[in-house]
């Protein structure tokens, strides 16, 4: 007698189940294997947007400076929420990941940005480690720090604040070898191509630069000059900038610059020119602009120049109320201003005054003087 196992009722497994099984647990791994590889995809995608072409779009506007000041060690979040509160980011949180990715790490300090500055553009001007947009800025002869703030700030190089700061900055005048207490006369008026958001000293640094190029040449090209006025004067070279800045003021065509600079040397070396003043009304006007309020006469200046100005002792830069040169330099003199210094022209005229034109009549005695400045208010007078 046969006896049949339950077991054997059920029968192996058909190869067609086994086949429809696999393929199902193929299916998922495929399906899982193209997910994470769209995942994969999409997050390549995503940081290689954020770092190849987020970075060079353009800001939201085109153009508005923004002065903004970072703290000392200010979290880098907080530095990303004060860009966007000053409008300087299109896409805050994108830049947020972007600043985050790259690390960013700005300068302490006062920085100067525009709101059409990409996301890299920023970077690079709040880190200053060089790559940033640079700008050309041009400083007339003559120029004065203040003058050269105001562009600096124009052009979006430093803010007007910061730049005056470091112009005046005790241990950068040190380390310039300038031994007044600002850096005014040793800015050389010139073209320069400057960073954007550049740091205040080191642009001060760059014009301190090309004046001890420029007038270490004209020194050397006229060390005689030099030397007669060390000799006679015991001038150094801040004397030399000194009255060179008042002959720049005092000059409207070149050549008569130094014609106008033997006059002063003439008052300060001639015995007989008892009082040694210099009379030259730009050196008050400078009083004015650099201490304002603290001289009495000063107030409301306007840029036109008084006779209580000129008379005022209160300021100090007044060569009216005070004998030989004022203070410090009054501008940033050009090179034709120094060398009209170190090779004056060999006259023997104590005055001059304005004859119409930016030419000057100049004369020896003060009676002839007096004349011409009689002429001159008469030729005045018929004009009106």
């Amino acid at each position: 007698m046969k006896v049949r196992s339950g077991a054997s009722d059920a029968g192996p497994p058909s190869s067609r189940g086994v086949r429809r099984r696999r393929r199902k647990r193929s299916s998922k791994v495929t399906w899982r294997s193209l997910a994470l590889s769209a995942v994969g995809v999409a997050v390549a995608l995503s940081v290689t947007f954020l770092l190849l072409v987020f970075p060079s779009l353009a800001g939201p506007s085109t153009g508005r400076a923004v002065e903004l000041d970072v703290a000392p060690d200010a979290p880098r979040d907080t530095v990303v929420a004060q860009l966007r509160d000053a409008g300087l980011l299109r896409h805050p949180r994108l830049f947020a990941l972007y600043a985050r990715l790259t690390g960013l790490r700005p300068v302490p300090g006062p920085h100067v940005l525009t709101d059409e500055a990409s996301a890299a553009e920023l970077v690079r001007r709040l880190e200053r480690r060089g790559g940033a947009a640079h700008v050309r800025v041009t400083f007339p002869e003559g120029f004065t720090r203040f003058d050269m703030a105001k562009r600096l700030a124009k052009r979006h190089v430093t803010t007007e604040r910061a730049f005056l700061a470091a112009t005046e900055d005790r241990e950068l005048m040190r380390e310039l070898g300038i031994g007044a207490p600002t850096a005014e006369g040793y800015l050389f008026p010139a073209t320069y191509d400057l960073a954007l958001d550049a740091e205040a000293k080191d642009v001060a640094r760059r014009l301190k630069a090309e004046l001890d190029k420029r007038v270490g040449a004209l020194e050397q090209a006229h060390p005689l000059g030099r030397a007669e006025l060390e000799r006679s004067l015991g001038w150094t070279r801040h004397e030399i900038l000194t009255l060179a800045s008042v002959v720049e003021k005092e000059a409207a065509v070149d050549e008569e610059r130094a014609t106008i600079a033997s006059v002063f040397l003439n008052r300060l070396r001639d015995p007989a020119f008892r009082r040694k003043v210099l009379q030259s009304d730009p050196t008050s006007g400078y009083g004015c602009v650099a201490m304002g309020a603290r001289i009495p006469s000063c107030a409301g200046f306007t840029g036109k120049i008084t006779p209580a100005m000129n008379r005022d002792p209160a300021n100090p830069y007044s060569t009216y109320a005070h004998t030989g040169l004022p203070p410090g330099p009054i501008c940033n003199p050009s090179a034709s201003s120094v060398r009209a210094v170190l090779a004056p022209a060999s006259t023997r005229y104590l005055y001059f005054v304005a004859r119409g034109g930016g030419r000057h009549a100049f004369s020896e005695r003060l009676e002839e003087h007096d004349t011409a400045v009689k002429d001159l208010k008469d030729r005045k007078a018929n004009e009106h």
